[in-house]
Formats: structure tokens, C-alpha cells, sequence
């Protein structure tokens, strides 16, 4: 469960393999996180273009969030640190 008196960011990202990303938050915890399913289980168009590796391995931190293509996909830090993707 998240702190709620501290603000947690990522502050490093590491591509595993195929959809998983290993992150790293400013508290010391750490995830590995499967995108797939989350991905595979979208109906939407936009997201599915993220199944292409090329598109989801161009994932960049912004002031501490996760994001790809200007925030055309982002997740809310609580489900990362979670690790809990919503569909």
C-alpha cells in the first residue's frame, strides 16, 4: 500500500522481455510488470498498437511517470506500484 504522505515516482526502467518492464521507485520498491495481458485484453485500437515490441519498447519516464508517445498510453503510479494493471 502506497504512503500517502510521500510522493512515489519511478525512477528507472528496465525492458526484460516481450512485454515486461522491471521499474524502479523512488522508495526502494521494485516491480516486474507484464504488459501483455493488459494489451492483449484492450479493445481499443491505440493501445493494440502497443502489441508491436517496436512501439511498447519506446516507453520513456516523465517527472516520474511511465508513459509512451506524449501520454497516448500511461497507467496511474498506484497501479504500478501495485502492480495491478486495470483493463
Amino acid at each position: 500500500m502506497i504512503d500517502e504522505s510521500k510522493v512515489i515516482n519511478i525512477e528507472k526502467v528496465r525492458y526484460l522481455n516481450e512485454y515486461k518492464l522491471e521499474l524502479f521507485f523512488n522508495d526502494g520498491v521494485e516491480q516486474v510488470i507484464d504488459f501483455g495481458p493488459f494489451l492483449s485484453n484492450s479493445l481499443n485500437p491505440l493501445i493494440n498498437k502497443y502489441l508491436d515490441l517496436k512501439e511498447f519498447r519506446k516507453y520513456e519516464l516523465d517527472s516520474g511517470d511511465l508513459i509512451w508517445n506524449d501520454y497516448d498510453l500511461c497507467f496511474p503510479i498506484a497501479d504500478l506500484y501495485e502492480n495491478k494493471l486495470k483493463s
